[in-house]
C-alpha cells in the first residue's frame, strides 16, 4: 500500500491574520481540503496522513464537518521543525507497510494528477523521485554585496510531492535532524541515494503570502 504525508504544520506568518494558512478558503473552500483531495483524485485506495499541530487539530476536525470532507485520512502531530513533523508523518504508516511514500506541503493545492502519477511511478522504479521545474528567470550570485550571473540552466526549483521508498525513508529520519536537511529530499540525500527528477508543474505553487492566495482564486477556475 501507499501513501502520502500531508504536512501541515505551518502557522502563515507572511500572510498575515490569525488563521493558519492551510485553513485559508480558496473559492469557499480550506486549501488543506482542496491539497488532500488531489491525492485522493489519483488514488481512492491511497493512505493519507495529515500533519498538524495539536492545538490545530480540533479546529480541522470542526472544519471537516463544516464543510461535509469525508476524505478518510489519519491525523499526526506536527513537530518544531520541518523534519520532525515529516518522521511524526512516517511514524503513522504501519510498521510492515511496504510501498513508497509521498511528502506533500499542504498548501500546493494545485498539483497536478500527472505530476503525482510521475512522481509515484519514478519513486517505484528509482526510490526516490521528486518534481523539478525550469528556473525562468536570470539569476544572480551574492556574495558579501558583491555579485554575478550564474548559468540559469544549472539549476531546478524544486516542488513536492517528493517520494520515496518507504523502507528508504524510514533508514533516512532515523537519523539526526541537520541545518543542511532543506526538504524531505535532502533527508534522502543525505544517505548517498540518487534522487530522480521528473517534470513538475508550473501551477504547483506554494501558497505564503497574500499575493499567492489572489494567484489561487484565479488557478482555481482554470485547473
Amino acid at each position: 500500500m501507499d501513501y502520502v504525508i500531508i504536512v501541515a504544520g505551518g502557522k502563515g506568518m507572511r500572510m498575515g491574520g490569525d488563521m493558519p494558512k492551510q485553513f485559508l478558503p480558496i473559492a469557499g473552500r480550506p486549501v488543506l481540503m482542496r491539497t488532500i483531495a488531489c491525492f485522493h483524485r489519483y488514488d481512492p485506495a491511497l493512505g493519507i496522513i495529515v500533519v498538524l499541530p495539536a492545538d490545530q487539530q480540533d479546529f480541522w476536525r470542526q472544519l471537516c464537518v463544516k464543510h461535509g470532507f469525508d476524505v478518510p485520512h489519519v491525523i499526526a502531530n506536527g513537530g518544531k521543525t520541518r523534519f520532525e513533523s515529516s518522521k511524526n508523518g512516517l511514524a503513522a504508516i504501519p510498521g510492515d507497510a511496504e510501498g513508497v511514500v509521498a511528502f506533500h506541503d499542504g498548501v500546493r493545492p494545485f498539483v497536478s494528477q500527472e505530476v503525482i502519477e510521475r512522481c509515484f511511478d519514478a519513486a517505484r522504479d528509482d526510490y526516490a523521485a521528486i518534481p523539478v521545474m525550469p528556473v525562468t528567470e536570470t539569476l544572480r550570485y551574492v556574495d558579501r554585496g558583491q555579485g554575478n550571473n550564474v548559468m540559469r540552466d544549472h539549476f531546478r526549483t524544486v516542488q513536492t510531492p517528493q517520494v520515496f521508498d518507504i523502507a528508504l525513508a524510514r533508514q533516512a529520519f532515523n537519523q539526526p535532524d541537520r541545518k543542511t536537511f532543506t526538504d524531505d529530499a535532502s533527508v534522502i540525500e543525505s544517505l548517498g541515494c540518487h534522487v530522480t527528477m521528473v517534470e513538475g508543474n508550473r501551477e504547483n505553487i506554494k501558497l505564503t503570502t497574500p499575493f499567492d492566495l489572489k494567484v489561487a482564486e484565479v488557478l482555481i477556475h482554470e485547473v
